[in-house]
């Protein structure tokens, strides 16, 4: 697990490598990484992405991109039920990543089920770049 510096320190919720963020200051930006199954990687995050937190967004993003794929290639998803805000800015950086994801023929998940995150992606476009899913239980096996 990966807590980067200034995001909200993740705390283990199991022994089997997940994490819980903590989410208590939603203008804060917290990320976590996590495992569930082999060839998944998650990063989870909490708050809002805005032109002041969109670039820890970046930086944990470019871990999780940054991480060795397996022979078959490295699921990633990225878990943005926590976010209450989605700036633009943060859209880009989502972009950038689904698109840095797909040059490396690598599979990017989005869970996220509220307004907050879908409208933005709806209403740009960005949508048709991601799988959108509603929980992490739908994220194919790898």
């Amino acid at each position: 697990m990966i807590t980067l510096p200034g995001s909200a320190p993740a705390q283990p919720s199991r022994g089997d490598g997940d994490a819980e963020l903590d989410g208590t200051d939603s203008a804060h930006l917290g990320v976590g990484f996590s495992s569930p199954r082999t060839g998944l990687t998650v990063l989870t995050v909490r708050g809002e992405v805005d032109t002041l937190t969109a670039p820890r967004l970046e930086t944990a993003l470019d871990e999780l991109l940054g991480l060795d794929a397996d022979g078959d290639g490295r699921d990633l998803a990225v878990d943005l039920e926590g976010v209450s805000f989605l700036a633009s800015s943060g859209l880009g950086v989502l972009i950038h990543t689904a698109r840095r994801a797909a040059r490396d023929g690598r599979r990017l998940f989005v869970v996220a089920t509220n307004r907050a995150v879908l409208r933005p992606l709806e209403v740009t476009g960005s949508a048709q770049l991601f799988t959108v899913l509603p929980d992490q239980d739908g994220i194919p096996g790898a």
